[in-house]
Formats: structure tokens, C-alpha cells, sequence
């Protein structure tokens, strides 16, 4: 864990979220400044950075994210219908928080960009 990283903060139960999926290895919560009617953010327990970060010991995490991209897209019933997923890598990528983050957008017809 970071000691400055809001999402560290967020898996320590030190900030408030509201959870949509958590096992062992992720945490799922609601975005609080959604882009979308299903806006879901998904994070590894273990703090690593950016994707670029990735190491052959984050595999599990990793792994644990794409499955809680299946489980947040059938809880919040867009499975079926469609979502949009983003990682955000580095400052011109678009990456405000420097911790490994996917989000799960959907619940309506998205643009073909999000700019």
C-alpha cells in the first residue's frame, strides 16, 4: 500500500465506496463522478502504479480484474447489452490516479470517443 494513494486509501476502508464486487485480489466501486449511467471502477488490492508497471508477480491481479469485469457487467446488467472498458496509462493517456485502474462504462449508446 501507498500511504498517499486514494485508491490504496479506498482498499484500506479509510475512504468510502460504494462496492459493486470484491474478492482476495480486486475492489469494484462506483465511480463518483460517473461518465455513464454504469460507471464502475475496478482496482487491484496490490498498488501498482500503471500498466506499464505490470510484472510477471501482478499476473493474479490482473487476472482478478478481467474476471471482475465480467461479475460488475452482469451485476450492473449490461452484459448483455454492452459496455465500454478503458485503462488510462500515464499523464497523456489520460491517468489521473497513479494506481492501476480499469473502468467499466455503460447503460446507454456511448460515443465513438470520449473526448
Amino acid at each position: 500500500m501507498e500511504q498517499d494513494c486514494v485508491f490504496c486509501k479506498i482498499v484500506d476502508g479509510k475512504i468510502p465506496s460504494t462496492k459493486v464486487y470484491e474478492d482476495e485480489w480486486v475492489l469494484a466501486f462506483d465511480d463518483i463522478h460517473p461518465m455513464a449511467p454504469v460507471h464502475v471502477v475496478i482496482i487491484p488490492k496490490q498498488h501498482i502504479a500503471t500498466l506499464m508497471d505490470v510484472k510477471t508477480e501482478h499476473l493474479r491481479s490482473l487476472e482478478a480484474m478481467v474476471h471482475a469485469v465480467q461479475e460488475v457487467a452482469r451485476r450492473k446488467s449490461v452484459d448483455k447489452t454492452g459496455f465500454r472498458l478503458v485503462i488510462n496509462c500515464n499523464e497523456q493517456g489520460g491517468q489521473v490516479i497513479f494506481h492501476l485502474h480499469m473502468h467499466v462504462l455503460g447503460g446507454k449508446k456511448l460515443k465513438d470517443a470520449l473526448d
